[in-house]
Parts: C-alpha cells; sequence; structure tokens
C-alpha cells in the first residue's frame, strides 16, 4: 500500500490561473494537482491534495497529517510570512514537512522574505512554479527514503 503524503495548500492558492499570472502562471491549482498525482505513483506515494483559505483548518490538516500520513509539501501562501500558528502545528508532528512556493518570495516584497514555516521544514523549495510542487514531493521522498 502506497504511503499517502499530504499536498496542502493556504490561501488564493484557488485563484491561480487567473490570479497575477506574470507572478504565479497560468497554471491552474488543478493541473499542479494533476501534475503531483502522476508522479506520485512512481514515488511510492497517494497523494492527498487540498486547498483552503482559513488558517485554522490549515492547522486541523496538519494535525490530521502527524496521525495519517508520511509527509506534507506545504504551500501555505500568506501565511507563510504571518502564521505562528501553523509553526506551531508543524512542530507538534512527527513527520517531515516541505515548505514551498512558487515564486521566490525573495525576489519580492520585503515583507515576504520571512517564513514562519521555515524553521520547523524540513526544507524549503522556492521559485519553480507549479514545478516546486514536484520537487518538493522528490524532496519528501528522498527525506523519506533516509
Amino acid at each position: 500500500m502506497a504511503r499517502t503524503v499530504f499536498v496542502l495548500n493556504g490561501p488564493n492558492l484557488n485563484a491561480l490561473g487567473i490570479r497575477e499570472p506574470g507572478i504565479y502562471g497560468g497554471a491552474t491549482l488543478g493541473d499542479i494537482e494533476k501534475d503531483c498525482n502522476d508522479l506520485a505513483g512512481s514515488l511510492g506515494f497517494k497523494v492527498d491534495f487540498r486547498q483552503s483559505n482559513h488558517e485554522g483548518v490549515l492547522v486541523d490538516w496538519l494535525q490530521e497529517a502527524g496521525e495519517k500520513a508520511a509527509g506534507v509539501a506545504i504551500n501555505p501562501g500568506a501565511y507563510g510570512h504571518t502564521s505562528i500558528a501553523l509553526h506551531d502545528a508543524i512542530r507538534s508532528i512527527d513527520i517531515p514537512v516541505v515548505e514551498l512556493h512558487l515564486s521566490n518570495v525573495h525576489a519580492r516584497e520585503a515583507f515576504r522574505h520571512t517564513s514562519m514555516i521555515s524553521p520547523v521544514a524540513a526544507g524549503v523549495i522556492i521559485g519553480f512554479g507549479p514545478g516546486s510542487y514536484t520537487l518538493a514531493l522528490r524532496a519528501l521522498a528522498q527525506i523519506l527514503e533516509n
């Protein structure tokens, strides 16, 4: 039976494909989910792909992942820069979490340069557009293999 990896998506990611395509590209969240599912099987994963605009829901899902999943890839969106609650939720679970972002946050506004998630993540993938997701899944596979 394949291990399950949660792929969690924060606020506004449901608007991918129409929201600032010059920054985030033209792929929709559905396109990215398909890419993740296409890759997951070859990595020995089943992907549980979710999106919420609500911080508390993301906290609930991280806690659920701690009980049910082998790892988490999370694009926290703007909550990555502000959420101590997500930071604490990640600290409370004993599975690897990889933070990812579509854009290179360090090439953007200064307030995006700080992440509340990075200090508690196993690793961070930034700036590869939709490919950030598949890179995060590959990173989780490597972490879990070791």
